[in-house]
């Protein structure tokens, strides 16, 4: 079987993970002799947690040819220029994580140096007024930064707010018109090589049998390809990612929907708002050891900001991933492979670098120990630099009101975590390490936004006279403004580009 080349790509499970997938492959494998077919069944349903994106989503959907504007209409889609986090750092405390750049760098040395410099001189402005996003977030404007609109507009990045459900139906369509094949089912066993130990078929409800040469597990929690047949074990990360639980709920539409997502924290978690066209997303995500599920549904309803309009969905789950993402000849992508909490709304983006790296490593034939072995060393590593940004949310907390915001204070960290940090919060220096994904950008807003910034500064920033650092940062924040006044409205660049043309399906799953 070694020799054998790849010709049948089997996709067990739908939702966002199994579309994503095949909208991916049947684009750019369907011309080079690969079939992909899917199967799900409507009997199983789908976990709707994963409403708001991060900007490498707009990447996805450009390389598979899709208009953004349709995309943004047939999946009732908002725009996202960060999250705003509430009673994190402290109670009444907030803060932005923006997703465009602070400033501009100043004499080759990053921006952020001079404005601590200036800090430490009596400015007390915050970073919050150098951030393009941050500014136009908070002023409800938005506009998609196009080649000719310049150095300044350029700085904006944006992802979307969209309904997970709706972005899976407009993935299949567009997957089928490459060419994928869906087949309604359940799969009722894995049949696996006596020999080989790979799969050889899916055994469905019906008496089908679908035999194929690679599988994707995109099954869910259940992991019933890469767990229950392959024997791939997890890796659990909950003693530094406690929050095991969540209920999701929406509501209706209160006014325009604000360009950004919003997280509060709770007693024993936090709470998620995500706005959409035609509804808002909700959902509260807890550690069971510290609140129960009727509490923390009631603190969700009692934090609603419309009516409820669909039933409290509540969601159990383990932070973590599979030891091995691929294992013979399958793959798990989505829940199936792990899953992170969504609080940095990393849960599609991981979907994305599964299906990125599956296709960079695509194999010759199903035997292929080489490229297995270098997709399991990546994901894991994305996995755990995700893992690591989250846990500086929960670590550098100042809160003492609860016995969770205890636990997550005083915990112990990974090492690769504690190196960050220590080096952030010396002199405010940062280093990406590898093809990490969360940039200086993000530690930053979040180190400064919970109270646990840089202590000091790069004594290259001493290099500037102080009249001349002050001047310069005074000149950043008039042409901000001066950008941020001349910008649409949010809602009013949906209604002129991309207003939906129908309300959304109410679904039980925010």
């Amino acid at each position: 079987m070694k020799g054998n080349p790849i010709q049948r790509v089997i996709i067990a499970g739908g939702g966002t993970a199994g579309w994503m997938t095949a909208a991916a492959l049947a684009k750019l494998m369907g011309n080079a002799g690969v079939s992909v077919t899917l199967i799900e069944s409507e009997a199983i349903g789908t976990v709707g947690v994963g409403e708001a994106t991060i900007p490498p989503i707009a990447k996805f959907n450009a390389q598979l040819g899709i208009d953004e504007h349709e995309f943004v209409r047939e999946t009732q889609a908002t725009f996202k220029l960060g999250i705003e986090f509430n009673d994190w750092g402290g109670l009444g405390e907030s803060y932005f994580h923006p997703f465009g750049r602070y400033g501009f760098d100043l004499e080759g040395l990053d921006f952020h140096q001079y404005w601590l410099r200036l800090r430490e001189l009596g400015d007390a402005r915050e970073l919050g007024e150098y951030s393009l996003n941050t500014l136009a977030a908070y002023a409800g404007k938005f506009l998609k930064p196009e080649p000719d609109h310049g150095q300044v507009i350029g700085q904006m990045g944006y992802a979307f707010h969209f309904d997970a459900s709706l972005y899976a139906a407009f993935l299949r369509r567009f997957a089928e018109s490459k060419g994928a094949t869906r087949i309604e089912g359940k799969i009722e066993r894995v049949e696996r090589n006596p020999e080989s130990g790979l799969i050889a078929a899916l055994a469905l409800d019906e008496g089908r049998r679908i035999e194929g040469d690679l599988f994707i597990d995109c099954t869910g929690f259940r992991g019933l390809l890469i767990g229950q047949a392959m024997g791939s074990d997890y890796r659990d990360w909950s003693h530094w990612l406690p929050c095991n639980r969540a209920v999701a709920v929406a509501c209706g539409k209160n006014g325009d929907p604000l360009p950004f997502t919003r997280s509060t924290a709770r007693e024993a978690g936090w709470q998620w708002r995500i706005p959409l066209q035609h509804r808002t997303g909700n959902g509260h995500v807890y550690c069971d050891a510290h609140l129960s599920a009727e509490r923390a549904e009631e603190i969700l309803l009692a934090n609603l900001d419309g009516e409820a309009i669909s039933s409290p969905n509540h969601l159990r789950f383990q932070t973590g991933h599979r030891e091995q993402f691929w294992a013979g000849n399958c793959v798990a992508i989505g829940l199936s492979s792990g899953f992170l909490e969504p609080l940095e709304s990393t849960s599609i983006h991981l979907i994305q670098m599964g299906i990125a790296k599956l296709v960079a490593l695509f194999p010759g034939s199903i035997e292929a120990p080489f490229e297995r072995a270098e997709y399991n060393r990546l994901m894991t590593d994305d996995f755990t630099h995700v893992r690591d940004f989250l846990i500086l949310h929960y670590k550098a907390t100042k809160r003492d009101d609860a016995p969770f915001w205890d636990y997550v204070r005083e915990m112990s960290i990974p090492e690769s975590l504690k190196q960050k940090m220590d080096l952030l919060r010396s002199r405010g220096r940062f280093f990406k390490y590898d093809a990490e994904l969360f940039d200086l950008t993000s530690w930053l807003a979040v180190a400064e936004g919970q109270g646990w910034g840089p202590e000091g500064y790069s004594p290259v920033a001493n290099g500037l006279s102080a009249s001349n650092l002050s001047q310069s940062l005074a000149n950043m924040r008039a042409v901000y403004a001066k950008t941020i006044d001349a910008m649409p409205t949010h809602q009013a660049y949906i209604d002129r580009f991309c207003k939906a043309a129908r309300p959304a399906r109410r679904a039980d799953a925010a």
